[in-house]
């Protein structure tokens, strides 16, 4: 048997605040056990008391937006640099989804930005740990409105979230499924 994450694509809107970016909060929700990556649209509004990267905290920053395709993963027992990496791997592959689209972001670190005069934030994630897993949230905005910096939608690019979602789930998987199949395929050296 090969690994893969469960998934869900959530039909119910989800207001996002911080307080899903816990170990458990896929099983209540859905019911998976395990590993899971769970998506849904809905706006998000984080204050800055729920931010988990420190930098923004410390700044003050909060995330707002009228709506976002959101995306919770959970990894039980997992490093936060692995976490944080495979963050880094869902953005790239995320870029790569949309350019099969005719849409060209730009990724620095675990953003896409819509390159131009100044370029556009499309993305918001963080990685993280608790003492049973890694997580991950990555937020795609569809309608930024509201966003405290200069942002860009999935809907002004003409992408339809719901089933870009589902499609972006499939990718995902394929790539967890494809790096096990990679680690599984090896000999160990001396």
């Amino acid at each position: 048997m090969h690994y893969r994450p469960e998934t869900a694509l959530l039909d119910q809107r989800v207001t996002y605040d911080g307080t899903q970016l816990t170990t458990h909060w896929p099983r209540g929700i859905t019911g998976l056990q395990g590993d899971a990556l769970v998506a849904w649209l809905g706006p998000a509004r984080v204050d800055t008391a729920e931010l988990v990267d420190l930098s923004d905290r410390s700044s003050g920053d909060t995330i707002v937006a009228a709506e976002m395709l959101h995306l919770i993963g959970v990894f039980f027992q997992r490093p936060l640099l692995e976490m944080v990496w495979r963050q880094r791997l869902y953005t790239a592959r995320l870029a790569e989804e949309l350019g099969r689209r005719g849409v060209a972001p730009e990724r620095s670190g675990d953003d896409l930005f819509l390159p131009g005069e100044p370029p556009r934030k499309l993305t918001v994630s963080i990685a993280t740990v608790s003492p049973l897993a890694g997580l991950i949230h990555l937020g795609i905005n569809v309608d930024p409105a509201g966003a405290p910096v200069l942002a860009a939608g999935l809907e002004e690019l003409g992408v339809a979230a719901r089933p870009f979602a589902a499609e972006l789930l499939a990718a995902l998987v394929e790539e967890e499924t494809g790096a096990a199949l990679a680690a599984a395929k090896v000999r160990a050296v001396n």
